[in-house]
């Protein structure tokens, strides 16, 4: 997998640590050489001297193969500008953009751009975001605070009462697609093979989803 990372902060740095780490190629992008001196000398990914937005600057860094773009600069204007041009000029498959204005959350979610903010999530969660996971988010509320997901029901739940994906406060399912068609299901209703399960969440919860769903 071929990430690249637009900002080499403390976030930005220890992301790409954390993505290295994990077997991946990443490539880092800041307009200060100097910035790089954050990341470990072990650190195998390449360095581009650049701006994140800038297209020459992508292309150095491997934009046109890239499987994910996480912007986090300290500007907001330029994450923007980045994730756009990773999302509609490069189709780069997942992009996160960090964001320090909340009131600008909605736009970068009408262009389906994933945010995230210092305060409520950190390096694992953009992992959770840039890469593969069984349980999707489809959007994020207020400032990324609660999260609605989805996923495919593992067969050990088949059967099983929605209750069992139930946590009051914290997880809750609200929508079941089953052969096409989607329903709110009752406290009732049962799941059944091949389900796909809508909820709602905490985003602090995520790891005890995982957990009701057999993942860990």
């Amino acid at each position: 997998m071929k990430v690249i990372v637009i900002g080499c902060g403390r976030l930005g740095a220890a992301l790409a640590e954390a993505l290295a780490g994990r077997g991946m190629r990443v490539a880092v992008v800041d307009r200060d050489e100097g910035a790089f001196e954050r990341l470990p000398p072990s650190f195998a990914g390449s360095r581009v001297v650049g701006m994140g937005f800038d297209r020459e600057a992508l292309l150095r860094a491997g934009i046109e193969s890239a499987d994910a773009l996480a912007a986090l600069t300290a500007s907001d204007e330029v994450n923007a500008v980045s994730a756009r041009a990773a999302r509609l000029l490069f189709r780069v498959p997942r992009v996160v953009a960090r964001l320090y204005d909340p009131g600008k959350a909605e736009s970068y979610r009408r262009l389906g751009i994933p945010t995230i903010s210092h305060v409520t999530w950190g390096v694992g969660r953009i992992i959770e975001l840039l890469c593969y996971s069984p349980v999707e988010q489809v959007r994020s509320l207020g400032a990324g605070e609660v999260e609605l997901v989805q996923v495919e029901l593992p067969p050990l739940l088949a059967g099983r009462g929605v209750q069992e994906l139930t946590l009051m406060g914290e997880i809750m399912v609200v929508a079941v697609t089953r052969q096409g068609r989607t329903l709110i299901p009752t406290p009732g209703t049962l799941f059944q093979h091949g389900d796909q399960v809508h909820l709602a969440l905490l985003t602090s919860s995520s790891a005890r989803l995982k957990h009701l769903l057999g993942l860990v």
